[in-house]
């Protein structure tokens, strides 16, 4: 399949882009002819790289607005696992189509995914056409008989994922330090090593999860995963919120990957790590961004996430060039395609053609004195006006296939799920 993209914005020239298969084989200028089975007028349009949403819950989108203003344990103990229990698989399948739905109308065609029901996630991912890296939960909660049984669960799931498209990446995703065991976790960093994948982790997200490693292991949480050599290149920790310098120096030592989820760790009242401070160690270029689950987001848009990692940087530093535009631009994109080893995250020949074309009459664009200010601090998800992922396109004019069909079903699952709920409003 051949797409052109004519008349485009690009780093501030209008130029073609032509796309054969899944790779940006071409980048011209503006008015120059090439044949292509597709053809995107791209007047009064800007190209920019597909976002990243590196850490998020896909299918807790069945969950947006059930259970908000709460402490973050009582919501986790009394509202979430609850729910999460009762899920099926075919529940899973339609939270993750509404998921993938969200964030191709938002510009994003990349994420990645730590989730109950694999099966049902990677289905809805291969049939709408994103990337995504999908990890199972492990969760053993000390239980050497669950233990096994995650084991052998994440061996079979890694051989059913080779059957997947190559844009679906499989990873390990041992929750946390304070839900999975010392030998559980030994397993996932042996298994990782052995062939190749990345963890997904949940890393010092909050002050009792720092607390119960000192009482339990007699040490912070990092300073543990060094202890049983878990760390390295092919780890994505996200949060990190509650760590010292020392943590933060083996981070760096071991090229661990963070992942900063801005908006749900305020809305949960976690806490902030200081960005400057990773920066000054030498870690920017590991750092990207996520938006965590819907149920404590509540949304998956990556536009809204830049502006707000920036704006809080900025707040508690006191410093207004804490986390410029350019910064935050590149941590929704070529930081977090290196942390996921893709080769995108800009938009080059040679690349993945993976391109989002901004729509520059919306109101939010105008004027467009600097379109990389515009995206961070005025843009939203609905400045999208066309996505190609993988060199598909999966929206043109705000348009993506079935969309109504997964919006009502998704409706009638969440309501279904929820029923029968005593929360007391």
């Amino acid at each position: 399949m051949s797409i052109l993209i004519k008349n485009v914005l690009l780093d501030g020239k209008e130029r073609n882009i032509y796309i054969e298969g899944n790779q940006i084989e071409a980048i011209s200028e503006a008015g120059s002819t090439k044949e292509a089975e597709f053809v995107i007028e791209g007047k009064d349009k800007a190209a920019i790289p597909g976002l990243f949403n590196a850490h998020t819950h896909a299918a807790m989108t069945l969950l947006r607005g059930y259970a908000d203003d709460m402490p973050l344990q009582e919501w986790l103990e009394t509202k979430i696992w609850p729910v999460e229990a009762r899920l099926t698989e075919d529940d899973v399948y339609w939270g993750t189509k509404l998921a993938c739905l969200e964030m191709i109308k938002t510009g994003t065609t990349f994420f990645n995914d730590m989730y109950w029901h694999w099966g049902g996630s990677s289905r809805a991912v291969a049939e709408t056409g994103i990337r995504a890296a999908l990890s199972a939960v492990f969760i053993d909660g000390f239980n050497m008989e669950k233990s096994k049984e995650q084991i052998n669960r994440n061996k079979a799931l890694y051989e059913a994922s080779k059957k997947l498209p190559a844009r679906i990446i499989f990873a390990l995703g041992p929750h946390a330090i304070y839900t999975v065991s010392e030998e559980s976790l030994c397993w996932t960093r042996d298994f990782a090593e052995k062939h190749d994948l990345l963890v997904h982790i949940h890393l010092s997200e909050t002050a009792e999860e720092v607390e119960g490693c000192i009482k339990r292991y007699g040490m912070r949480p990092v300073e543990f995963l060094d202890s049983i050599d878990f760390l390295s290149p092919r780890t994505i920790a996200c949060h990190c919120v509650h760590m010292n310098r020392k943590e933060t120096e083996l981070l760096k030592k071991y090229d661990v990957k963070i992942v900063h989820n801005p908006t749900s760790n305020m809305k949960l009242a976690a806490g902030r790590r200081p960005y400057e401070e990773l920066k000054e160690q030498g870690l920017y270029s590991n750092i990207a961004l996520g938006t965590d689950g819907c149920a404590s987001n509540n949304n998956l848009d990556m536009f809204e996430e830049m502006k707000i990692a920036s704006l809080l940087h900025k707040a508690f530093s006191g410093d207004p060039t804490s986390m410029p535009a350019k910064e935050a631009f590149e941590l929704a994109t070529v930081n977090a395609a290196k942390m996921f080893r893709l080769n995108s995250g800009v938009i080059e020949e040679g690349k993945l053609a993976d391109v989002v074309l901004l729509d520059l009459k919306k109101v939010e664009l105008v004027p467009n004195h600097n379109l990389i200010s515009n995206i961070v601090y005025s843009a939203n998800g609905s400045c999208v006006d066309t996505v190609i992922c993988d060199g598909k396109i999966l929206m043109d004019g705000r348009r993506v296939e079935g969309e109504e069909e997964i919006k009502s079903k998704v409706s009638e699952v969440a309501y279904e799920l929820v029923k029968g709920d005593e929360r007391k409003d």
